[in-house]
Parts: structure tokens; sequence; C-alpha cells
């Protein structure tokens, strides 16, 4: 069963949730470890496959997942330079537990997508409301002035 005591969450720097997970569960770097999945490829090949990351994002995001051990690049001799990047063993017994949580999120993405909407849609009409209050309020306060 997980083990997660208060004393382990207040300190910064020794909480391993914050240390370790911060970086994973980022906005990219799961996607670029999925593209790397059970594969090598090349930057530009990573980058197509994930689509709407930058040049820049994915360079950050691939030295993070390479300073943490989870990722591996080799660089070929070549003109220019070819990298190939893929995933340590470490990267792959990441992959096993968060691959759960990809499927969970494929599995729930139009629930979660619904709520999202139906949210939004109370959260406009409460703001609709309050600033028909607001303008009937300040209509009430401008005649009485009169």
């Amino acid at each position: 069963m997980l083990k997660v005591t208060d004393s382990m969450l207040a300190d910064a720097k020794a909480c391993p949730i914050r240390n370790v997970l911060d970086e994973v569960g980022n906005k990219w770097s799961l996607l670029v470890m999925l593209s790397l999945h059970g594969r090598r490829r090349r930057f530009m090949h990573v980058k197509r496959s994930i689509g709407d990351i930058t040049q820049r994002v994915l360079t950050q995001t691939l030295r993070k997942l390479e300073r943490d051990g989870y990722v591996a690049r080799q660089v070929h001799p070549t003109s220019p330079p070819t990298v190939e990047y893929w995933l340590t063993p470490m990267g792959m017994s990441l992959l096993e537990p968060m691959g759960k949580l990809v499927m969970w999120a494929n599995q729930n993405f139009e629930k979660v997508m619904k709520s999202r909407q139906e949210f939004d849609a109370l959260t406009s009409a409460t703001a609709a409301a309050r600033e028909n209050q607001a303008g009937f309020q300040k209509k009430q306060g401008e005649s009485e002035l009169r």
C-alpha cells in the first residue's frame, strides 16, 4: 500500500513526489517518453510524433529526461550530426505505472471533457448572473441619486 507521511511531504528537497513526479508529470515528458517507447528516434521524428511541441521545449524536455536517467542519447559523427534518443531501463520501468495513467486518461477522456463543459457552462452562467446583478444595482444607485 502507498505510504506517504506528512514529514515526507513537508521537506521539499527530500520529497520524492515533488522531485520525481514534477519532472515526469509535466505537460511534455510523458508524451516524449511514449514517443520513444520501444524504439530509437531522432529528434525530428520525436517532434513530428508529438506535433505541437516546439523545438526549444523538446530540447529542454529531452535534456531533463536524460539528466534524470530516463532517456539516453547517442550522437553519430555525421555531417550534420545525427542524434538518436531512446528510453533507458529506468525510463521503461517508469512507463509501466504511467501506462496505467495513460489507459485511464484514454478511458475517461470523454467524461472529463463533458465535466469540463458542464463546469464551464455553470461558471459562465454564474458570472453572467453576477454581471447582470451588478449592472442592475448600479442602475438602481444612479436612479436613486437623481
